[in-house]
């Protein structure tokens, strides 16, 4: 699979003056809520309305979803509506299931994703349609596999395709319920520039409150649209209260987002060069993420050498470290004057948080 402008036929087929918005509830409750929000939803800048309709939880004995009989729901609401529909499928009855009831999008979960196995059996029971199929990335941090889900679909003939960017999950207490870990997808965008690249920003968060500044940061690297939790009444939701918002305030969220429209050379640069602005603050916070877990380490450390007394500064260890760092900087075309002053702050800040731990 490479490259090309045919990746983003569906999208530009619809002819939006803004990027997709794709609406709707974590998990369709009962027929009333889901035409209720709908309705809600139809004058706003949403286009495609989003419901699960099979949801197996991570432990059992939560609600897991109404099944089939939701599909009929999001038929009437598409008919009601006009909008267009989506569906979480996890095998190929859902997928089944799905077409006979005419969901116009389905997308593929990150449970699923990472599966080849049961992707595999998705692309091949869609062979044949032109129905428009999104992978999520894989609920682990692993390029290589989101990349191989879109392949296989790819490779079965399913050509209208999009990414969804919802975060990886990860053991560590964090601000957000899945760790964005920007860079990943920004990688898949250099390789594959137009396939389009849709955000989630909802399950990234796990928390209403964090969500308009993680669809900023999304529009900020060019993602070409937004999937976004919306409930008429988030706090009586069956499912992920916490992360849903109110068609009101999507609405209100889409006029508030700054969206860059390209034309002109001035505000061509200015787009571009707002674009690697914010890739430098994702890795900026990355680099402050990663440097307060070695101080964490260091502390670690601290406690090992007080309870053994052996001293701090450990000479040998030292020059063994500055060297390797000095080889590996190379390969990154980095300057060894540039290596040594960036690790001896950090030598210095370990040894500062070790004395602490041992006095």
């Amino acid at each position: 699979m490479q490259n090309n402008k045919n990746l983003r036929t569906w999208l530009n087929d619809m002819e939006l003056a803004h990027p997709l918005v794709i609406a709707g509830p974590c998990s369709a409750e009962t027929e009333g809520q889901v035409l209720k929000i709908a309705h809600q939803l139809k004058d706003t800048d949403a286009t495609v309305l989003r419901a699960g309709i099979w949801k197996p939880r991570t432990r059992p004995g939560n609600f897991e979803g109404v099944g089939a009989l939701g599909l009929k729901w999001l038929q009437k609401a598409k008919e009601e509506t006009g909008m267009l529909t989506t569906t979480e499928v996890a095998n190929a009855t859902h997928v089944d299931l799905a077409l006979k009831h005419d969901v116009d999008i389905l997308w593929v979960g990150a449970r699923t994703t990472v599966s080849p196995f049961i992707v595999q059996e998705i692309a091949d029971a869609l062979k044949g349609t032109d129905k428009v199929v999104l992978i999520k990335n894989p609920v682990n941090p692993d390029l290589a596999l989101w990349l191989g889900a879109v392949e296989r679909f790819y490779e079965a003939g399913v050509k209208n395709l999009g990414v969804i960017h919802r975060g990886f999950s990860t053991y560590e207490k964090n601000t957000y319920r899945n760790n964005p870990e920007w860079q990943i997808p920004i990688d898949l965008q250099n390789k594959f520039p137009d396939l389009p690249l849709i955000l989630d920003p909802s399950h990234i968060a796990g928390r209403r409150d964090l969500i308009f500044d993680l669809c900023q940061t999304g529009l900020d690297l060019n993602y070409d649209g937004l999937m976004v939790e919306t409930h008429y009444d988030p706090d009586s939701a069956w499912s992920d209260a916490a992360q849903q918002i109110t068609p009101a305030s999507l609405d209100q969220m889409t006029v508030d987002l700054r969206i860059r429209v390209e034309e002109g050379d001035q505000i061509e640069y200015n787009n571009k060069l707002n674009t690697l602005r914010t890739k430098i603050d994702v890795m900026d916070h990355q680099l402050l993420e990663t440097l307060g877990k070695r101080m964490k380490i260091a502390d670690d450390i601290g406690l090992l050498k007080k309870k053994n007394n052996v001293s701090i500064l450990q000479t040998k260890r030292w020059n063994e470290v500055l060297g390797k760092m000095i080889l590996e900087g190379e390969e990154h075309k980095l300057s060894e004057e540039f290596i040594l002053r960036i690790y001896k702050a950090i030598h210095q800040e370990s040894i500062n948080h070790q004395k602490n731990m041992i006095f």
